[in-house]
């Protein structure tokens, strides 16, 4: 059973880097980490090479051990394999959520994406995203300004009917 994180939430950081995890986004975590049981802390990757997002890109271990599979699929020196481990193993934080629901991000990924008092949770399907709650509005304006744009009768769920054809952005 495939389970996806939905919701989102904004939570204090406290001067450690401990967060509070959004409650629904917690049990997603221990569903899809298979060495998981009751008294063990449930372990996620935080994914934060890619310089061009302006977030973190949290991954169950079910996801990152997916992403992991096709990785090794792909011919051992190729740029595409060189280029994806270095972003995913090499820079990703392995970590795991406390007894009271809690992460610790690490000041250099704080400082990365500009997360001071507070950070900004929202589900992303398989994977969820932390933001600094400040970008995550500039980005989130961007999202309503293409939605202004279309028509008022504009359906977005035609993009899950269109896999097979272009679709106009």
């Amino acid at each position: 059973m495939v389970r996806r994180f939905r919701g989102e939430g904004l939570n204090k950081v406290d001067s450690k880097g401990r967060v509070s995890i959004p409650a629904l986004f917690r049990r997603v975590i221990e569903v899809c980490d298979p060495a998981w049981t009751e008294g063990l802390h449930p372990e996620l990757v935080i994914v934060y090479g890619d310089n061009r997002k302006k977030f973190l890109e949290c991954y169950t271990i079910d996801a990152i051990d997916e992403v992991d599979e096709k990785i090794n699929d792909l011919p051992r020196g190729s740029i595409q394999r060189k280029m994806l481990e270095r972003l995913f193993h090499g820079q990703s934080f392995p970590t795991s959520v406390d007894d009271t629901g809690r992460l610790v991000i690490p000041q250099r990924l704080r400082e990365k994406i500009g997360i001071k008092a507070e950070a900004y949770f929202i589900a992303s399907g398989d994977t969820f995203q932390i933001w600094s709650p400040e970008t995550f509005q500039q980005d989130q304006e961007k999202t309503n300004a293409w939605l202004q744009s279309l028509p008022e009768d504009f359906d977005p769920l035609i993009y899950l009917d269109a896999s097979d054809r272009k679709i106009d952005e």
